[in-house]
């Protein structure tokens, strides 16, 4: 069971559109779901909101700590409502996977991510849950800081609203518990379309032909 929800990104109008702060983007998407807002905490460095369901509360957080000291706003938060590691998921960017793909995982290494970094590094542990948005890779990694700082093109953020949309579904399941269900929503693949059905002599099945019809003479 999920019982703290934390997207991370850069505080700021300068930075709100950037492939970086894709965590944020659906830490707001979550909180419309849930009819919570997010506000102002100080003592936890970032915006929070409470939204109270039937096997307790939930907290989402977006820290305002900039990017490299995200551990600084959920450590505390964590400890005040003794929110266990494994209670917590970490909403980020993932250059590893393409615009419209995302994959969730409990615990692994932080692939270079500086908030991946400090959170693990305040928490002392790596066991908490990862969902990962791809915003794809530049290809040169010299690039990549360039890159995750500025707004991807139109194609590529219609991908990664969707891709929110799409994974926004298991949150029920998230928050209840059932996480290898969640997981097997997040993961899921669309489904295939169903060749065209054919008939008993292997033609396609299609309307029928109409009656040829007969020439006439002028």
């Amino acid at each position: 069971m999920i019982r703290l929800i934390v997207g991370l990104g850069n505080p700021g109008p300068a930075y709100a559109g950037t492939r970086h702060n894709a965590g944020f983007w659906w830490v707001d998407a979550a909180a419309a779901a849930l009819g919570v807002r997010l506000e102002h905490e100080r003592a936890f460095h970032g915006l929070v909101a409470r939204a109270n369901r039937p096997a307790g509360p939930v907290w989402l957080l977006q820290p305002l700590t900039f990017m490299n000291l995200s551990g600084k706003a959920v450590s505390p938060l964590a400890r005040f409502y003794k929110i266990a590691p494994d209670e917590i998921l970490v909403v980020h960017d993932e250059l590893d996977l393409m615009p419209g793909q995302a994959k969730i995982k409990l615990g692994g290494g932080v692939a270079g991510h500086n908030g991946l970094k400090d959170i693990q590094a305040q928490l002392g542990t790596a066991d908490f849950w990862r969902l990962r948005i791809g915003i794809g890779h530049p290809g040169v990694r010299a690039e990549v800081v360039d890159w995750v700082l500025r707004r991807p093109a139109p194609d590529q953020r219609e991908a990664m609203l969707h891709c929110i949309a799409q994974t926004l579904e298991a949150l029920p399941l998230l928050l209840d518990g059932p996480m290898e269900r969640a997981m097997m929503k997040i993961h899921a693949k669309p489904p295939r379309p169903k060749p065209p059905r054919r008939e008993p002599d292997g033609a396609p099945a299609g309307p029928a032909a109409a009656p040829p019809t007969t020439p006439t003479t002028a």
